[in-house]
Order: C-alpha cells, then structure tokens, then sequence
C-alpha cells in the first residue's frame, strides 16, 4: 500500500483536481466516489475502481478492510487523515474513496427518458437522478449549464443511483425531443395541465428546468404537454427535485 503524506504530491493534487472539477472529470473520463457503501455498488453493478484511497483512520476500521480484502488486484493509496479529510470535504469522512471510469453510454433511449435544462443546484440533480433510477427510468440527458453529474454533492443525493443510469452530460437536449418518438411533457408551475389530468400511458420524456428561470421558451415548445402539480392556495411552486418524484410515480401510479 503506497502511503502519500504531503499535499505537494503530483498524486494527491491530480486527486483533488478530479474529485472537484467536472471539466477535468469529462476530460479524463473518471470521477471519484467516497464512502464504503457506495463503493461496493460500484463493484457489484459496474466492477473494478480504478484505485482506492483509504484515510489512517478508515484503514482500521473493518468495514473498510473487507471491501479493501474485495478488490486485491486494485491499487490502494493511504493518506494521512488531514489530507483525506481535505480530499473528502465532509464533515465526517467515511476514509475511503475510489477513483472510478465514468461509464461509457452507447444507443438509443429505452423507455421513458429524463432532461434536466440548466439545473444547476447539485442537490436537486443528484435528488432526480435517484428518483429517476428507483422510478425504473433508465436515461437521464443533462444539458448545458447543469451540475456536474459526478461531482461530489451530485454523487452524495444521489446514493448510488448512477450505477443504475445511463447519465449523458453536455447534451443536446433539443436534438433529444426532437427523436423522441413518446409524449414529451414539460413540467411547470403554472398555467399548465395538471398532471394527474393527463395521460402518461408509455413511454415519456420528463423536461424539467432551472429553478430560477424555468425551460428554456424553445425546448418547452417542443413539448406534447405541458403539465403542472396541483398545490394548496398560497402555495407557488415545488422543489424541481420533489416536482420531479411526484412526476415519476404518478407516471408508475397509471401504468404502462
């Protein structure tokens, strides 16, 4: 097990630049995961971490020593806990992380599809990815302007659900309605159909939008519908991440 124990390392910096920086992340095709749990998913759904990185203080803990005794063949990097917990950003690290391959996405859409316009609070990103997986949606299109699908609070929402997903970044979301051959809806506050009204039998393309400015006026008017959820007088608006689950299960609630 190598051991780095100065944040000077060429290492330990081309690790931090990767766990924070999506850009960097769609430049060399990886990204980083943290916690145990999270890790194990990984191996079980997609296989081997490209390496490990595991705290002083992680490395005793017997949790961490099973998944490390999992993964023989894979490198594994100690770090003093100060620079872990740098590396981590959580106020508790769990002490370990993997650096993983961002999984390659080829063909088409296969069922019902989620595009998310510009979405840029990483919480609700990460939030819609898991309600989409837990929902059986399998292809989630992120356009321009979104949080980075695999940076680390995206990653933290979304508790592994991108194992399920077939997660495309940087797409043309306009291109996508445009060959979607099912019912594309366009959910919205205001002014709009209410969604338990319509008719969501096969397969949908869910478009949901910034929180401050909504969808963008051209891609909402390449929607079928346009649909909203009904809410208590006074009320304005939903979190898009919980506007998004409802979405998903009354979708689930009327039936393929």
């Amino acid at each position: 097990m190598k051991q780095i124990v100065s944040r000077d390392n060429p290492g330990y910096k081309a690790l931090k630049a990767l766990a924070a920086d999506s850009r960097e992340q769609r430049r060399q095709g990886r990204a980083m995961i943290e916690g145990a749990h999270i890790i194990a998913a990984y191996r079980d759904k997609l296989g081997m971490p490209v390496r490990l990185i595991v705290s002083e203080h992680g490395v005793a803990q017997a949790e961490i020593q099973a998944l490390c005794s999992s993964l023989p063949d894979v490198e594994t990097l100690l770090l003093r806990d100060n620079l872990f917990n740098t590396l981590s950003g959580l106020a508790t690290p769990p002490g370990i992380l993997a650096e993983i391959c961002i999984p390659e996405i080829s063909g088409g859409i296969v069922g019902s599809c989620v595009l998310l316009d510009a979405l840029q609070d990483a919480g609700n990103v990460g939030s819609i990815l898991r309600s989409a997986a837990a929902a059986g949606i399998t292809d989630v299109f992120l356009g321009s302007g979104c949080a980075g699908a695999w940076t680390p609070r995206v990653l933290r929402a979304a508790q592994g659900a991108h194992f399920d997903l077939h997660i495309r970044e940087q797409a043309d979301l306009a291109g996508v309605m445009a060959v979607f051959a099912g019912l594309k809806v366009a959910a919205t506050a205001h002014d709009a159909a209410s969604l338990y009204d319509t008719d969501l039998r096969g397969e949908v393309a869910w478009l949901f939008g910034s929180e401050g400015r909504g969808i963008s006026p051209l891609l909402e008017s390449a929607a079928d519908r346009r649909v909203s959820i009904p809410m208590a007088a006074g009320s304005e608006s939903l979190n898009v991440a919980a506007a998004a689950a409802v979405c998903f299960f009354e979708k689930l609630r009327q039936g393929t």
